[in-house]
C-alpha cells in the first residue's frame, strides 16, 4: 500500500544525523519541521545540511515564534503548590524566582485584567489573577505543578498588542530564504496582515517560500477564509488552539478547519500531541491511535510529530507507527467520499479534475498520472481525496518538495517537456521501473495540450499496455 496522509516530523539537531534522516524517510516521513522556539541558527543549518545529503524530495519547514508570550529564559524551575500566591511580571531580561515568574511580554501585567486565568505550558499550570500590585500581578495557582523557562503563556480572551514578526523571527526567515528551503510556518497568525508580514519579507528577495499559517487562537479561526486568500495552507496547532478555546470545541474546529482548507486547495496539517505518550514509550496509547484515525478519516493532507521525533526516545517507532494508522486507515476508508465544493477557478480544469478522481475509483485504476509545474493541478486533484494515488510528474524541484504536504501525491521531478506525449512517455517508464506492474493495469491520465499555465485541458483512460502502444505509434 502506498501512504497518502503525509508525516510532519520535527527534528532536533542534538539528535539530528544523515542516518537518522534516512530511517525516518524510510518509514514515511516527508517533511522535517525546525522549532526556532527551541533552536538556534547553527542547529538549524545542521538540520537542513543533513536533510540535503538524503533525499532531494524531503521538504524543509521552519516553524517561526511569531506574536506570543513565553516565560523567560531560565533553568530556574519554580515549584508551584496550589493555593500558593506568586507575582508575574513582564521582563524578558531577568530570570523567574520562587516569588516571581517572568514573562517575555514587557506589558503583560498592563493588558492583563483582574480575574483572568493565566494558563501556562499548554495550560498544565493554571494561575488565577487576585489583583495588580505597582508592576506586577499578584497570582494564586489552582494547582501544584512545575514552571520551566520558555513555556508558552496564554490568557484566554486577552489579545496582547505584539508584532506578528519579532526580530528572532526575521534572523530565522532570512536564514530560510538563504537556504532556499520550502515552507515557513508562521505562529499564532491572527489574520491576512500576519501572512502579508512575512510575505512582504519574502517577496522583497523574490523568494518563493511558501507560507504555512498555524491557526492557534480564536482570532485565527474567524479570520480563516481571508487568511486562506494568502496563505498556502494551514497548521491546526491544538496544543495552544485547545488553551485559547475551551478544548471540548477542539473536535468540531479541526473538521472545519480541515474542511475550509479542502474546499480551498490548501493543504492542511494537523498538530500537537497526536503520539504524545511516545516520547517515552514504544507503544502509543489507544486514544492516541483513535486521534491519528480520526485526522485521517477527515481527510486532512498530513499529520505532524513534535517531541515524539524531537526529544523522544522512540522517533522511527514513532513515525513507524503514525503511518501504519495511516495506511490502514486509508485503506478501510470509503472510496467516495463527502467532497462535493472545491473551487476551482477555471471550469474545464475543475470538471476534469473530479471526473479523473471518480474515474479512477469506479473504474478501479491503479492510480492518476498528471503533469505540473507549479503544483496548482495536483493540488486540485488532491483536493477531491480519492482512494488512488496521484504519480506526478514535476516540472521543478521545489514543486516536487511542496507535494509533501499534498494528500495522495507521490511526486517526481521531471525535465520540462514540449508535448504531453514525451510527459507520459517519460512518467509510465519511469512506473514501469519503480512498481510492480502489469500490462492490463489501468491508469487515468490527467494533463494539458495549451500550455503549462491553462491547467488540465483532457483525461484518458487506458491500460499500461494500450497508453504504451499509443505512445509508440
Amino acid at each position: 500500500m502506498i501512504k497518502k496522509t503525509k508525516i510532519v516530523a520535527t527534528i532536533s539537531d542534538r539528535t539530528c544525523t544523515p542516518e537518522f534522516i534516512k530511517s525516518l524517510f524510510h518509514e514515511g516521513m516527508d517533511v522535517v519541521r525546525m522549532n526556532t522556539a527551541h533552536q538556534s541558527k547553527e542547529g538549524a543549518l545542521k538540520v537542513i545540511h543533513d536533510v540535503r545529503q538524503v533525499s532531494e524530495k524531503i521538504a524543509l519547514l521552519i516553524d517561526t515564534k511569531g506574536p506570543e508570550v513565553r516565560t523567560a529564559k531560565t533553568d530556574h524551575v519554580v515549584q508551584l503548590k496550589k493555593g500558593q500566591q506568586i507575582l508575574i511580571k513582564g521582563d524578558p531580561t531577568k530570570e523567574s524566582t520562587d516569588e516571581c515568574i517572568y514573562v517575555s511580554y514587557i506589558d503583560f501585567v498592563k493588558d492583563v485584567p483582574d480575574k483572568t486565568c493565566i494558563l501556562i505550558d499548554d495550560g498544565y499550570i493554571e494561575l488565577k489573577v487576585i489583583k495588580k500590585q505597582n508592576d506586577a500581578l499578584v497570582c494564586e495557582a489552582s494547582s501544584d505543578g512545575k514552571v520551566k523557562g520558555r513555556k508558552g503563556v496564554n490568557v484566554p480572551n486577552v489579545s496582547f498588542n505584539l508584532p506578528s514578526v519579532s526580530e528572532r523571527d526575521k534572523e530565522f526567515i532570512q536564514l530560510a530564504i538563504d537556504q532556499d528551503i520550502d515552507f515557513i510556518a508562521h505562529s499564532f497568525v491572527r489574520s491576512k496582515e500576519d501572512v502579508l508580514a512575512i510575505q512582504n519579507l519574502l517577496d522583497e528577495q523574490k523568494s518563493k517560500i511558501k507560507i504555512i499559517a498555524k491557526i492557534e487562537n480564536q482570532q485565527g479561526v474567524d479570520h480563516i477564509d481571508e487568511i486562506l486568500d494568502h496563505a498556502y495552507g494551514v497548521m491546526v496547532a491544538r496544543g495552544d488552539l485547545a488553551v485559547e478555546i475551551p478544548y471540548e470545541k477542539i473536535p468540531g474546529l479541526q473538521r472545519f478547519l480541515i474542511g475550509k482548507c479542502i474546499e480551498r486547495r490548501k493543504p492542511v496539517i494537523i498538530a500537537t500531541q497526536m503520539l504524545h505518550s511516545m516520547i517515552d514509550n514504544p507503544r502509543p496509547t489507544r486514544a492516541e491511535v483513535n486521534d491519528v484515525a480520526s485526522a485521517v478519516y477527515r481527510n486532512t493532507d498530513a499529520i505532524m510529530l513534535s517531541g515524539e521525533t524531537a526529544n523522544g526516545a522512540y522517533p522511527v517507532e514513532s513515525v513507524r507507527t503514525m503511518a501504519k494508522i495511516a495506511m490502514e486507515i486509508e485503506h478501510t476508508k470509503e472510496p467516495f467520499n463527502d467532497i462535493q465544493t472545491v473551487i476551482i477557478n477555471n471550469p474545464i480544469s475543475a470538471y476534469l479534475c473530479k471526473a479523473a478522481v471518480k474515474g479512477s475509483i469506479r473504474l478501479d485504476a491503479k492510480a492518476i498520472i498528471a503533469d505540473s509545474t507549479s503544483g496548482r493541478t495536483l493540488r486540485s486533484l488532491a483536493a477531491y481525496r480519492g482512494a488512488k494515488p496521484i504519480f506526478a510528474q514535476c516540472y521543478s524541484k521545489r514543486t516536487m518538495r511542496e507535494m509533501a504536504l499534498s494528500y495522495g501525491v507521490i511526486a517526481d521531478y521531471m525535465e520540462p517537456k514540449e508535448t504531453s506525449h514525451e510527459f507520459l512517455s517519460v512518467a509510465l517508464t519511469n512506473l514501469i521501473n519503480n512498481y510492480p506492474l502489469s500490462k492490463d493495469d489501468l491508469f487515468v491520465v490527467a494533463a494539458g495540450n495549451f500550455g503549462r499555465s491553462y491547467g488540465v485541458s483532457y483525461t484518458e483512460i487506458g491500460t499500461l499496455e494500450n497508453l504504451m502502444g499509443n505512445l509508440v505509434q
